[in-house]
């Protein structure tokens, strides 16, 4: 009699213990995605950044959208145009930037800008256009560069086309790698690397 309690609790167990572990059965694809960081968007319309060194203005940065993505890599994006004016020690504006597309990785210092890029150097009276550039602030002196083509119109009307540029934040300076097209006869107006 023994014997039979003894057997049937055993069986219970098994097909308790069965039941369970088929019950606990997971799908793989659920399992591989239990690491993985959810991602998840905000958004912001009419965005105004400031951006000051020791209270003074250095940058202002407007876009009529801004996006945050959390993803493996945090990001914000500017889907929709973004306007930046850059100042100097004295806070008079130095430069403006215009583009259709901007994308900054969040925790670098590093920010691409593509699609109808427009750069106005306030002070000289240059413009720079070109598809593509990135705004490094770690790069001192070389903040913005491109290894695409990029074409300069000076003051006095006369273009300078070229394949890669490097120049200041302030654009007072600026460096084309590789330049062809024509050029000022007189030598005026010709950038000073």
């Amino acid at each position: 009699m023994m014997h039979n309690i003894f057997t049937k609790y055993t069986i219970a167990a098994l097909l308790i213990g069965c039941f369970f572990l088929y019950a606990c059965e997971n799908d793989p694809k659920e399992v591989n995605n239990l690491g993985k960081k959810a991602t998840g968007t905000e958004e912001a319309t009419f965005i105004e950044i400031n951006y000051t060194i020791g209270g003074k203005a250095k940058a202002l940065l407007t876009a009529p959208l801004m996006l945050h993505v959390e993803d493996t890599v945090t990001y914000y994006e500017f889907p929709k145009t973004l306007y930046a004016e850059f100042y100097n020690e004295s806070s008079i504006k130095e430069s403006k930037l215009t583009a259709l597309y901007g994308k900054y990785n969040d925790g670098q210092s590093l920010i691409y800008l593509r699609d109808s890029v427009k750069i106005i150097n306030m002070l000289k009276g240059d413009t720079i256009y070109c598809d593509d550039l990135y705004w490094d602030r770690n790069r001192t002196g070389t903040e913005f560069y491109t290894n695409k083509k990029v074409r300069i119109r000076q003051k006095d009307g006369q273009f300078l086309n070229g394949t890669g540029m490097e120049a200041s934040q302030s654009f007072k300076n600026y460096h084309i790698i590789n330049v062809n097209g024509e050029l000022n006869s007189n030598g005026e107006g010709i950038p000073q690397p």
